[in-house]
This record gives C-alpha cells, sequence and structure tokens, in this order.
C-alpha cells in the first residue's frame, strides 16, 4: 500500500492498524474494499499482530458508505463484483484473520459504512458517532444487514431501522447492542489501546483456536445468508425504481418513484 492509498497499514507494538483515508467521506469503492481485504489478511500473517484495529482518519467520518459510482447505471456483473468484495471477501478475511478485531468509530458511519464497523469483532464509538442504514432513501437496499441485525437487536426494531434509514446515535447503538460501548470523544483512542492491550496479553495461540471456536459456533447459517445477500441487492440495484432513486440523490432532487 503506497502513502497515497485509501486505506493504510502499520504494525506498532503488538497493534495492527487499517485505517480508511479516502476524503472526503471515505466512501467505498472497489479499491477500498480490496485494499480493507488485503490489509486484514497482511494482519493475519503478521506475527507482531496480537490484535487489529479499524479506524478513520477522516475527522467526523468513519466511512458515509458505498461509492454511487458503483451503482449507477452500471450492469449487474459490475455491482455483483464490488458486493462479492463487500460482502464475502471481507467476511472471509475477519472470519480467517485469527486475531481480535477492533471497530473504532469516531464519526458518521452509514451504510456500507456499517458494515464495515460490524464485520469486526468489538465496536467502540466515541459520543458523537451517528449510524445508520439510509439504502432505503435512494431505492437499494443494506441487504447484508437484514442477515445479521435481527440477531442483535430483534426482529422489530431492527425492521424499523433498516426501513426507515433514520440516523440513530452512539447512545442508542449502545443500548440496541451494535457498539460494544461509548466513550467520550478524546478518549476513544486511549480506550482502544487498552482493550487492544488486554486482548495482546492472552495466549496468541489460545486466541487463535478460540477465536476460531467462537466464529463456527456463531457462523451457522451466515455464509449462505450474505452470498443470498448479494443476490437480492444486485436485483435491487439494477432496477428501474433504485437507478431513479441514485440519479435523484446525484442531482439533489425528490425521487419520482
Amino acid at each position: 500500500m503506497t502513502s497515497d492509498s485509501p486505506v493504510t497499514y502499520e504494525c506498532i507494538g503488538n497493534i495492527a492498524r487499517i485505517t480508511l483515508r479516502r476524503p472526503p467521506v471515505n466512501a467505498l469503492s472497489l479499491e477500498v474494499i480490496r485494499s480493507v481485504v488485503a490489509a486484514l489478511r497482511r494482519a493475519a500473517d503478521d506475527a507482531d499482530a496480537r490484535v487489529v484495529v479499524l479506524a478513520s482518519a477522516i475527522a467526523r467520518r468513519f466511512s458515509a458508505g458505498l461509492d454511487l459510482d458503483i451503482l449507477l447505471g452500471k450492469p449487474g456483473a459490475e455491482i455483483r463484483e464490488f458486493l462479492q468484495a463487500l460482502y464475502i471477501d471481507l467476511y472471509d478475511a475477519q472470519y480467517g484473520l485469527g486475531k481480535p478485531s477492533i471497530a473504532a468509530v469516531a464519526g458518521a458511519a452509514r451504510g456500507g459504512g456499517m458494515t464495515m464497523a460490524v464485520s469486526c469483532d468489538v465496536v467502540l464509538a466515541s459520543e458523537s458517532a451517528t449510524f445508520g442504514y439510509p439504502e432505503i432513501d435512494v431505492g437499494v437496499i443494506p441487504a447484508i444487514h437484514y442477515a445479521h441485525l435481527p440477531r442483535i437487536v430483534g426482529r422489530h426494531r431492527a425492521f424499523e431501522l433498516l426501513f426507515t434509514g433514520r440516523v440513530f446515535s452512539a447512545a442508542e447503538a449502545r443500548e440496541l447492542g451494535v457498539v460494544n460501548r461509548v466513550v467520550g470523544d478524546t478518549e476513544l483512542e486511549a480506550e482502544v489501546v487498552r482493550l487492544a492491550a488486554r486482548f495482546a496479553a492472552k495466549s496468541a495461540a489460545v486466541l487463535r483456536m478460540g477465536r476460531a471456536a467462537f466464529m463456527r459456533q456463531i457462523d451457522l447459517d451466515y455464509r449462505r445468508s450474505i452470498a443470498s445477500a448479494v443476490d437480492d441487492f444486485c436485483n435491487v440495484a439494477t432496477s428501474d425504481e433504485a437507478q431513479e432513486g441514485l440519479r435523484a440523490f446525484v442531482e439533489k432532487r425528490a425521487a419520482k418513484w
């Protein structure tokens, strides 16, 4: 990864840091997703890394979600290639990571940014962080979150969040169980380091074997569910309604549904 890469990797002490650096809002392009997946695989092979942190270098932004250029006017095959990377390759990289991963969310996480955050084992958030699934407002669906959000927050609360697209606070995210805990904006980095140090102090071999066992137990049919989510998203995103919603968003006008 070069210095101008949208994603950087560094290992300081026992902490591998994967940092999103795509101004202005860390919109997720295919390059960004592939770079994150490559960084996770690098961390898996990095003997010095005992814990992995996923964070953003952009102030007040974790990730605004998908780069709309990926969806607008694109054939299904191109959209599927992106969804394969975001849904399946990201999941597989996290599944085989072999060490704990922490998402440090300091700012707005939306749509695909939520996918990035919740792919980690632990999600820590600053007080000013905000969350949301706005896909429905531009005529697409957050299909991957249909697979896991009901398991976290319950069916009815998940439906409301996913089908209104409303923004919710870090405090509400903590109450729902979407994030582990919320700390002051200036305290997030220290909290990440404290938690990482606790993980790093354990036996690396036991953590690796234990995490593998944990992932197998919680997997259930999730891997099959995310494969179906790729199909669901592509079917909606290539529809006339979705394309109208995306054009309306880009043109800053009301969609004509």
